[in-house]
């Protein structure tokens, strides 16, 4: 296939599945694209046998046409790759790398099922037919299956212990258990069929059925809401929110090439202004692709507090703003402060099921930024469109806080 066809095609800038096709319309490889656009393109090289392999030259120099599938996120991309590759076998992705050597995620038979990465051929030599209940792959790379896996955790808890469940052999063990119950890694001690109801949906999702579990999950909420169970059914709704935005930055693989096109990124900064508690008000601005969104700012008057308490404050404009679900989400998240501001953003983000970094700006005495706290390949690509959020959102702020503080003195 010319490179110009490629170049001719109309391909989506957004994550999803794609097909090399051979002569007689047969599937010679299939891959995952956080950028399908990109991705396909990149195989049109000139050196393309240095950065990828003879093979794949020999596959593209095959390839008589290409198609797609778009997804909503690069996770779920991730699963059907690993889907379509376990259904078709495409030829190139078989000779690409022994599929013993691939990693296939299996839900195992028994009380309180674990979810586990195994390599492909553990599945058959460490466990038996009747040992899995479930089984998924094979997936090309084991560590993002296991980022995916964090996501996964996310939305659904579930047991990866070494052991079964109750079959612990030191109170280490069990300890250790019982701590990640603490923290949210493990589910709390529940009943079997509602631990089955969470296995049953990481299932359907590995499937590819996300539609079907968001419906299951409405009509759970439903009942819920009209038994006036009001926060169990908010709990399922923050649940759906989190399938409906998938936030799976760790996931993306050309992270030089979408850190770099700063089109992509949404940057949302918040700031904190008051005069010793009075008049406390917090503002969110917007940087979209370098520039200022100023339709998308919003001014919020905090409520909860009659005295300074700037991580308080934060703390509720986050969540007020996580509760209007039809703006869109962010990038990156870039709050005014230290670590105490840093952190109490992740919570929120953490108790809404969302992943999105978060970036400290700390200031001296006259307010100048004099460093970031943040990860260091975001902050080496994206530092002068955060600073620029930040300055945005103290100008905002403070302007906000003086009219307010204004109306205040003439009542």
């Amino acid at each position: 296939m010319k490179k110009e066809v490629v170049k001719g095609m109309k391909l989506p800038d957004s994550p999803g599945v794609y097909f090399f096709l051979g002569a007689k319309k047969e599937i010679l490889y299939i891959g995952k694209a956080t950028s399908l656009q990109d991705r396909v393109k990149s195989y049109f090289t000139s050196d393309i046998d240095e950065k990828r392999s003879k093979l794949i030259e020999k596959m593209v120099l095959e390839t008589k046409s290409i198609q797609f599938t778009k997804t909503d996120s690069v996770l779920e991309a991730l699963i059907l790759e690993a889907n379509l590759i376990r259904t078709h076998k495409p030829r190139y992705n078989t000779l690409s790398k022994d599929d013993k050597s691939y990693n296939h995620l299996i839900i195992t038979n028994e009380e309180f099922p674990r979810v586990l990465v195994v390599r492909g051929k553990d599945v058959t030599e460490k466990y038996s037919t009747s040992d899995v209940k479930y089984e998924f792959g094979p997936f090309t790379s084991g560590q993002l299956l296991r980022e995916a896996l964090k996501t996964v955790r996310r939305l659904f808890q579930f047991y990866d212990t070494n052991l079964p469940v109750g079959k612990e052999k030191s109170g280490l063990a069990k300890g250790r258990i019982d701590f990640n119950r603490q923290i949210g890694i493990y589910p709390k001690p529940q009943s079997k069929n509602e631990y089955s109801r969470t296995i049953r949906h990481i299932k359907l999702f590995f499937q590819g059925k996300k539609q079907k579990v968001i419906k299951e999950l409405e009509n759970e909420m439903m009942s819920l809401a009209k038994k006036e169970k009001f926060e169990e059914a908010g709990l399922i709704k923050r649940r759906i929110f989190a399938l409906n935005h998938i936030q799976d930055i760790a996931l993306i693989k050309d992270e030089s090439r979408i850190y770099r096109d700063e089109n992509r990124i949404r940057i949302e900064a918040y700031d904190i202004a008051h005069l010793n508690g009075n008049n406390m008000v917090g503002v969110m601005t917007v940087i979209e692709g370098g520039e200022v969104s100023k339709s998308e700012y919003r001014k919020f008057k905090i409520s909860h507090f009659d005295k300074a308490n700037d991580a308080g404050a934060l703390q509720e404009v986050l969540t007020r703003r996580l509760k209007h679900t039809e703006w869109p989400l962010p990038q990156i998240i870039a709050v005014d402060g230290g670590t105490i501001q840093k952190n109490v953003a992740e919570r929120v983000l953490k108790s809404h099921k969302l992943v999105i970094p978060v970036v400290a700006v700390v200031k001296d005495d006259r307010h100048q930024p004099i460093r970031l706290i943040g990860q260091k390949k975001l902050l080496e690509v994206h530092k002068n469109s955060i600073l620029f959020a930040n300055s945005e959102s103290h100008r905002f702020a403070i302007n906000f806080h003086r009219k307010k503080q204004r109306k205040s003195s003439l009542v």
